[in-house]
C-alpha cells in the first residue's frame, strides 16, 4: 500500500493517468499513479434510448456523463490529497465498439448515434460478407454504412466523417480523428500489417456503393488508424473545458490511441499476448481469444478483430448478458422494501447469486433468456426475455438464478464451440466484469459454461477504465512492447484466483445448453406472437 505523500509526490510531478471509459449503462473515469493503482475514479449512470427504431444515446448526455465523471474523480483528488487537478501525465478515451456516427463537413451530428445494440443491419452485414468473404457483423461500423445505403438514406451524400463513440470524444477533445486498431478493426476489416484499412476491401465497397448510385472515399471518411503506444495527439483548449468547466485542467496534455471496450478489457486482464484469453461480462459478453492462426473458414458467429498493439483476436460477442439478472435482482429489491427491510443491492445480488450454488444438477428443468435485443450469435432478431417451466418443473430459488447466470453465458458457449472446432487453443482465459463481484459464483458457472478455468485477478473490478489509463501510461512510457509492460510491469504483482469446473459442473451446464439451444424456436416464435398482439 502506498502512502499518501507517495501518491501526492505523483499528482504534484504529472506522474498520473486517466483512462475514461463509456459503458453501456456507465461511465467511468480512473486515475492512476506511477504504480498503475487506482487513487480516485468517479462515475455517471446512462442508459440507451429506443428512438425512431434505433438504440441511441443523446450527445447532451455524452457530455454531462463526461463532466460528471471527471469532476466526481477530480473532487476525489482534492479531498484525499488535498490537490487540485491542472496536468495529467495522460489520458486516454475508450467506449463500446462499433455502432455509428456520422458528420458533415460542418462537424454536425447528420442522424442520431446509432449503436452496437442495434440489429437492424442484417441485410448490409449479409452482402458485405459475402463480398469480403469475411465475416462483418450486424454491430460494425460499415454495416451501419452500407445498410443506410441500401435504405437510399439522405445523410449519405453529406458524410465527411465516420467514427465510433470513442472516436467522437477523442476527436472533440483533440481535433484528431484518429482510432485504436482495436476500435478500428470493428468498423472495417484491418490489413495483415495492423496499419491501415484492408485496401482490397476498401476497393470492393466504394464498387458496391457504386451500384446503388453512391460514389463513398472510404478512407477518407474513416478514422486514422494507430496502434499502441503512438501518440494521438493532446488536449485542446476547447477540450480542455469540455473535461473541466471549472478552467482547473490546463490544455497540452498528451492522448494515446482511443480504443474500444474490448481491448481494455485486454488490458486490463493481461491479455494482449497470442494464446490468451479474456472474457468480459456485463450488458453485452464478450470473449477476446488472441489468436497464433487465422480461423480455417467465416463464422458468422466470430469477429476477428485486434488487440491495441495489433495481434488478430477471435472474438465471441453476445449482445446480451446481465439486464435481465439485474431486472430480476430489481423486483427482489423492490420485494425488500415493500418488507421494510433495508438491503443494499450488493448484499441481495450476493445472497441470490450464492443461493445458486445450491441448484439441481438439471437446474430444476428450468428455461430463461435473458434478450434484451436481438441476439445474432442465435439468430434471435429482437429483444424479448422469456422465462419458461412446466408444471412438474422444480422451481425454487436456487434453479431459478442459477438458470438466469447460466442463460447469460448461452450465446457465449455456442461461440466458444465454434472456436474448439477450430482448432483454436489458449493458454487460460482471465474473466471480468460486474457478475464477479459476488466472489466465485459467476466465475464457477462461467468455466462449466466455457469448460475452461477461468481466472479471476485482484484487479478485475477496475474495468476498461483502468484498462485505458494502463494504454495512457504506456503512451509516456520507455517501454516498446505492450505485451512485456503488462506482464513485467502492471501485473507483475497482481494476485488472482483461478477456479477449474467440476465434471459435474460440466455435465450439469451441458444439460442446460442442450435445452437452451432446443427452446430457441420458442424465443423467436414469441418475437412473431408478441409482435402480432401488440
Amino acid at each position: 500500500m502506498r502512502t499518501n505523500a507517495e501518491i501526492t509526490s505523483d499528482l504534484v510531478n504529472v506522474r498520473t493517468y486517466l483512462g475514461v471509459e463509456f459503458g453501456s449503462t456507465r461511465i467511468k473515469a480512473v486515475l492512476i499513479d506511477s504504480t498503475f493503482q487506482t487513487i480516485a475514479s468517479g462515475g455517471y449512470e446512462w442508459e440507451n434510448e429506443l428512438k425512431n427504431g434505433f438504440w441511441t444515446y443523446p450527445l447532451e448526455k455524452i457530455w454531462e456523463g463526461l463532466r460528471v465523471s471527471y469532476a466526481t474523480m477530480a473532487a476525489e483528488v482534492y479531498e484525499k490529497y488535498g490537490i487540485t487537478l491542472v496536468k495529467i501525465g495522460g489520458i486516454g478515451i475508450s467506449a463500446m465498439m462499433h455502432g455509428y456516427m456520422v458528420f458533415d463537413k460542418s462537424e454536425q451530428l447528420l442522424v442520431p448515434f446509432r449503436t452496437w445494440r442495434n440489429a437492424t443491419t442484417t441485410k448490409a452485414a449479409q452482402r458485405l460478407t459475402e463480398l469480403f468473404n469475411y465475416n462483418i457483423p450486424e454491430r460494425w461500423s460499415i454495416a451501419h454504412l452500407y445498410q443506410a445505403i441500401l435504405n437510399q438514406e439522405k445523410h449519405v451524400s453529406e458524410i465527411d466523417y465516420l467514427t465510433t463513440l470513442a472516436g467522437f470524444i477523442h476527436w472533440q477533445l483533440t481535433g484528431e480523428k484518429v482510432l485504436g486498431v482495436g476500435d478500428a478493426s470493428g468498423m472495417f476489416p484491418i490489413s495483415d500489417t495492423g496499419q491501415t484499412y484492408n485496401p482490397n476491401f476498401v476497393e470492393a465497397f466504394e464498387q458496391l456503393a457504386k451500384k446503388s448510385d453512391v460514389s463513398i472515399d472510404l478512407t477518407s471518411i474513416l478514422p486514422k488508424v494507430l496502434k499502441a503506444g503512438e501518440r494521438a495527439g493532446f488536449l485542446t483548449e476547447q477540450g480542455a473545458r469540455l473535461l473541466d468547466p471549472m478552467g482547473n485542467l490546463k490544455a497540452g496534455i498528451p492522448f494515446c490511441a482511443p480504443e474500444g471496450d474490448a481491448e481494455t478489457g485486454m488490458v486490463a486482464t493481461n491479455s494482449v499476448e497470442i494464446r490468451t484469453g479474456n472474457i468480459s461480462v456485463g450488458t453485452s459478453a464478450f470473449a477476446m481469444i488472441v489468436l497464433e492462426k487465422n480461423l480455417t473458414e467465416v463464422h458468422s458467429e466470430i469477429d476477428l478483430v485486434m488487440t491495441p498493439n495489433g495481434h488478430l483476436v477471435g472474438m465471441v460477442h453476445a449482445n446480451n448478458c446481465s439486464s435481465d439478472i439485474n431486472a430480476w435482482v430489481k423486483l427482489f429489491e423492490e420485494f425488500t422494501i415493500s418488507l421494510g427491510l433495508t438491503l443494499s443491492r450488493e448484499k441481495i445480488f450476493s445472497v441470490l447469486f450464492n443461493k445458486a450454488l445450491e441448484a439441481d444438477k438439471d437446474l430444476g428443468g428450468l428455461l430463461t433468456y435473458g434478450y434484451f435485443s436481438g441476439e445474432n450469435i442465435t439468430k434471435v432478431s429482437e429483444g424479448r426475455p422469456l422465462f419458461i417451466r412446466q408444471p412438474n418443473s422444480h422451481f425454487n430459488l436456487a434453479n431459478f438464478m442459477k438458470a438466469h447466470i447460466a442463460s447469460s453465458f448461452g450465446a457465449i458457449r455456442v461461440g466458444m464451440d465454434i472456436l474448439q472446432q477450430e482448432g483454436i487453443e489458449v493458454d487460460g482465459m482471465v474473466g471480468h466484469g460486474g457478475l464477479f463481484k459476488t466472489k466465485e459464483v459467476g466465475q464457477r458457472i462461467l468455466a462449466s459454461a466455457v469448460q475452461t478455468p477461468i481466472t479471476v485477478m485482484e484487479t478485475a473490478a477496475e474495468g476498461g477504465a483502468w484498462g485505458m489509463a494502463i494504454l495512457a501510461a504506456f503512451e509516456e512510457s520507455d517501454a516498446s512492447d505492450l505485451d512485456y509492460f503488462l506482464k513485467n510491469g502492471v501485473f507483475s504483482e497482481v494476485k488472482s484466483v483461478t477456479v477449474a469446473p467440476t465434471q459435474e459442473e460440466i455435465e450439469s451446464y451441458d444439460i442446460f445448453i442442450k435445452r437452451y439451444l432446443n427452446g430457441l424456436d420458442i424465443e423467436r416464435e414469441s418475437i412473431r406472437i408478441w409482435n402480432e398482439v401488440v
